[in-house]
């Protein structure tokens, strides 16, 4: 199996805007080590045969971030702040975001009903929904409590680190 130069790049954006310091993913017969080498955040990986993985014949490369697009680091999500009712229709609402980029999916399996629909009572860390990213999944707590009022993606859509994914109201 051939690894995909689109796949690597990925994998090292994600590497370089996480808190993730090293991340090994095997294919086939080879094997991709990322790892954060410095403070300044330089990703260095790593390219080797699963059958051969001596040091010598492991290929090194050193991918400098571009101080110009470089993304945020992603230690919280964004803060939920009231959306204006001249936007949504929704005054008050506060938006649940994305905290990363991926594919926003409502419910844990395809045949298993939406973590939450509108006009449901969700608590503080209550699970809303989950993000995939690399083949990843992650669950998406809440960071408020409230109803929800609107579900602003669809699952299975492509989703942008600080979209709104929901908004809730938190009087509700």
């Amino acid at each position: 199996m051939k690894i995909d130069l689109q796949q690597i790049k990925e994998l090292l954006g994600i590497v370089s805007s996480t808190d993730v310091t090293e991340l090994t993913i095997e294919f086939g017969d080879q094997k991709i080590t990322v790892k954060k080498t410095s403070a300044a955040h330089h990703t260095h990986l790593e390219v080797a045969p699963l059958a051969t993985r001596s040091p010598a014949q492991v290929v090194h490369h050193e991918v400098a971030p571009r101080p110009a697009a470089a993304p945020a680091p992603v230690e919280a999500p964004p803060k939920a702040d009231p959306v204006p009712a001249e936007d949504n229709g929704h005054a008050g609402s506060v938006a649940i975001t994305s905290p990363m980029v991926g594919t926003f999916y409502g419910a844990p399996s395809p045949t298993a009903s939406n973590f939450v629909k509108v006009g449901d009572k969700i608590n503080v860390g209550q699970t809303v929904c989950i993000i995939e990213a690399m083949k990843l999944m992650n669950d998406l707590p809440s960071e408020v409590a409230g109803k929800i009022v609107k579900i602003c993606v669809d699952s299975g859509t492509t989703v942008e680190y600080g979209q709104t994914l929901f908004l809730v109201d938190p009087k509700g």
